[in-house]
């Protein structure tokens, strides 16, 4: 390894790298809500499955080097609520990629084989069960709702309470993660959309990593209070 590939080693530029990954998390997480293809037997075998479970396998590991780099980024200013949200929303998007892997890879060769499994999977997030019994999945999917909820809240917070990022999207993640369980009171359709604050919140954030302002006079690679604001 050279030496000037040492020097871009540092801490510092390993947390801004970080932020175009919440940046492609935040993207995908926003754009393929209004066109991604219905939860239901007939979808799992078409290319745009195929693609759209491609991009949020992506997405589910962006999202956990997002979350790593916001919580490093502000770990000296930041208490219990953010390391809460740190380990409790990152859980939940680990469970989230081994779902999206069954999705991708699992579902479409049992689709033909054993429709009755892949409608029973698909129905704990369509909103209509299936008729197998498909064992611990749906508490599974029921504790991955929950981590959800409470570490977007709890991330949104305590990045808000360490004020070294910015304070606009630190109350859209929380508030779009409180808004969660209203939105599962509506259609499956319509309850996508309830994603989409979390992606831009993301994508903003994402920005604030990767281009951290400046204070004059602090500390080379130290968190700033007032920075990215």
């Amino acid at each position: 390894m050279t030496k000037t590939a040492i020097r871009l080693l540092t801490a510092d530029n390993l947390i801004r790298a970080t932020g175009p990954f919440a940046i492609l998390a935040g993207l995908i997480y926003a754009g393929i809500q209004p066109i991604h293809p219905p939860d239901f037997l007939a979808s799992v075998t078409t290319p745009s499955w195929t693609i759209f479970m491609s991009l949020k396998l992506a997405m589910s590991l962006f999202f956990i080097i997002a979350i790593t780099g916001l919580y490093v980024r502000q770990v000296s200013r930041s208490g219990w609520v953010a390391l809460a949200g740190f380990v409790l929303f990152g859980l939940a998007w680990w469970l989230e990629t081994g779902f999206i892997f069954a999705e991708l890879f699992i579902l479409p060769p049992l689709a033909a084989a054993a429709p009755q499994f892949v409608d029973s999977f698909l129905g704990i997030v369509n909103q209509h069960p299936g008729t197998m019994d498909i064992g611990a999945i749906v508490p599974a999917y029921g504790i991955l709702g929950v981590l959800y909820l409470l570490g977007g809240i709890l991330l949104g917070i305590g990045t808000l309470r360490a004020s070294v990022l910015p304070k606009g999207p630190s109350v859209l993640l929380a508030v779009a993660a409180l808004a969660t369980p209203a939105a599962a009171l509506l259609p499956h359709e319509f309850q996508r959309y309830a994603a989409i604050p979390v992606g831009l919140a993301f994508i903003w954030l994402g920005f604030a990593l990767w281009f951290p302002l400046k204070v004059p006079g602090a500390a080379a690679g130290a968190p700033s209070p007032a920075a990215a604001r």
